[in-house]
């Protein structure tokens, strides 16, 4: 039996369990990418046969850890919801037994303040430091059912053991996948989302402060051959390849290992946390090579120089989505700001899950864990305030996920909107401070069908076809403009778009009449598609293309498979 460091099965019996578990629910994996690009190196890509927006990522030093990885990594985006969190779950979801789960607990929007009895002092404080969050803004944007209130999910407090009830809303909008696992015991999984946590915050603190780390010694390098057989065979191929102790003194369990790309001098940055120093030193290097081979390590960005660049939110975002931000030179300095430590957490998982926890609360931070085991594998989702937040918190006040709850309705419905409809949205719009590059589909949490217009329209788009409803004809022109400079959108509909502009300018111009044009102008884009222009521009046609639907959704098979996949969690919830 494959037995493997910080797991509490054999790889074997894992597979053959979360496989078993994954059909008996009804959902068809299949391995759509293998690469083993060095000895020692795996990674896969999971999906689901039906609904290809459901898939993992697993890596590891074989074959058998990096499939375990991507099934476990499957099976906690399932039971922690992580694949429906940016999605209206539709109607009858909303106003079923239960949105979430069948212990989740509803309290009432009755104004501004946040009702009593949810989450407690510490994270109150947290979360709404500057008294600026309301009630309605923890309405979760899945059901996004304001009547019915705030749904909340139980989490328990490691240091006292309370329940503390934590809104779906702030997971949603903060956490993300940050602090999910699956494991064959509590224990473990519990470790490995505390690692995951202990890696993104503690990585994210040595780049935006410029830490300088220390090496790692050779001779405790060489401990384990099998991840320094891939590291020196990066550097037959060319690659500078740097072993770092992250653990800044000691104190947390990190490795760092960054490539350096002689050819163009990009740098990738890569870290491992593990309570053992030999699981984390193989996940710097395995994180560093997934989805990628030896071949493709281009065009990551240099190393900088001012640390304001390299502390930029986006600049962290890059690191957490794929570890292609850039790093300061800082890094790499040989004066350090820390001296090597040996590290190494002794015990089985229980002891290294206890250790983890000391550590946190050992700087007065807090660990609130929900417990997941409907789908017959144990999940976890844990958070720790002010350490495992993906964004910052006022995201919750302005960039809330929930910001396009009001607009569904009036968005899914565009060919039918009167003029004072078309109005109210236009004004909504504005008012909700949305980018104009964003997709009006990521607005209201709809899955696009591909080759559709819904696929495509983006805030600025709709503005101007809305201003074109209401007359506002320089006001389009302005939008018009806009579409032009940003390249969105693209083919046919830039070609549209460009006629459009033309056309406008014409119709606004006091020296010059569209007549006058008008044959030239069909010649460039066809006598059909001038047409059509004129019919925009008079207020018709306007939204074409774009399926109306009810709030139930028909005109999207996308998201009806998404919500079939939901079906059938939120029937072994209920058989749990």
């Amino acid at each position: 039996m494959s037995m493997i460091p910080g797991k509490d099965a054999p790889l074997d019996d894992s597979i053959l369990h979360m496989t078993a578990r994954l059909q008996s629910l009804g959902f068809e994996v299949e391995e759509t990418q293998w690469l083993n690009p060095l000895p020692n190196v795996w990674s896969v890509h999971l999906q689901e046969r039906n609904n290809p927006l459901l898939f993992s990522y697993g890596k590891g030093a074989s074959r058998s850890a990096a499939l375990a990885s991507a099934l476990g990594e499957f099976f906690e985006r399932l039971s922690c919801n992580s694949f429906f969190a940016d999605y209206y779950l539709g109607e009858p979801v909303a106003s079923g037994e239960f949105v979430h789960y069948p212990n989740e607990k509803w309290f009432q929007v009755t104004g501004n303040a946040l009702p009593d009895e949810m989450l407690d002092e510490p994270t109150r404080l947290h979360y709404n430091m500057d008294g600026e969050l309301k009630a309605s803004m923890l309405v979760d944007t899945n059901s996004g059912n304001r009547e019915r209130g705030i749904c909340a999910i139980p989490f328990v407090r490691q240091r006292t053991g309370d329940r503390v009830w934590i809104p779906v809303n702030i997971i949603g909008n903060l956490y993300r996948s940050n602090g999910i696992a699956a494991g064959n015991s509590v224990s473990e999984a519990r470790v490995q989302a505390l690692s995951e946590i202990f890696e993104r915050h503690i990585k994210n603190t040595i780049i935006s402060s410029g830490i300088s780390l220390p090496d790692i010694p050779r001779q405790v390098q060489e401990r384990y051959p099998r991840t320094v057989e891939v590291i020196e065979a990066l550097r037959r191929q060319g690659y500078v390849v740097l072993v770092k102790d992250a653990s800044l003194g000691g104190k947390f369990p990190l490795v760092n290992v960054s490539l350096i790309n002689p050819e163009d001098g990009g740098c990738i940055a890569s870290f491992g946390a593990h309570p053992k120093f030999e699981v984390a030193f193989e996940r710097a290097v395995t994180e560093l090579l997934q989805g990628r081979s030896p071949e493709n390590l281009s065009g990551f960005p240099l190393p900088g120089f001012d640390i304001t660049d390299v502390a930029d939110q986006a600049n962290l975002d890059a690191h957490f989505v794929d570890s292609t931000g850039a790093v300061a030179w800082d890094l790499f300095a040989t004066k350090t700001d820390y001296r090597f430590t040996e590290w190494n957490i002794e015990g089985d998982t229980q002891a290294e899950f206890e250790q983890l926890c000391h550590l946190i609360h050992k700087v007065d931070m807090d660990i609130y864990i929900a417990d997941f085991e409907h789908l017959g594998v144990y999940s976890c989702r844990v958070i720790v305030p002010g350490m495992s937040e993906i964004f910052p918190v006022d995201k919750l006040v302005w960039n809330n996920n929930n910001a396009g709850v009001e607009l569904r309705q009036s968005l899914l419905r565009l060919p039918s909107l009167t003029e004072l409809d078309a109005e109210n949205l236009l004004v909504k719009l504005e008012e909700g401070g949305f980018s104009d590059q964003q997709l009006v589909v990521d607005i209201i949490g709809i899955l696009s069908d591909p080759l559709t217009l819904w696929d495509s329209l983006r805030v600025g788009e709709l503005k101007c076809l809305l201003n074109l409803k209401l007359g506002e004809l320089q006001e389009a022109l302005n939008w018009s403009d806009w579409i032009q400079r940003s390249g969105c959108p693209q083919g046919d509909r830039a070609s549209l778009y460009r006629c459009l502009h033309q056309c406008l300018s014409f119709r606004l111009d006091t020296e010059r009449t569209l007549d006058q044009y008008r044959a030239l102008l069909e010649q460039i884009y066809g006598v059909d598609r001038v047409a059509e222009v004129l019919e925009m521009i008079d207020g018709h046609g306007l939204f074409a293309g774009l399926a109306e639907s009810t709030m139930a959704l028909e005109g999207f098979v996308q998201h009806q498979k998404l919500l079939s996949a939901y079906a059938r969690l939120q029937q072994a919830k209920r058989t749990l």
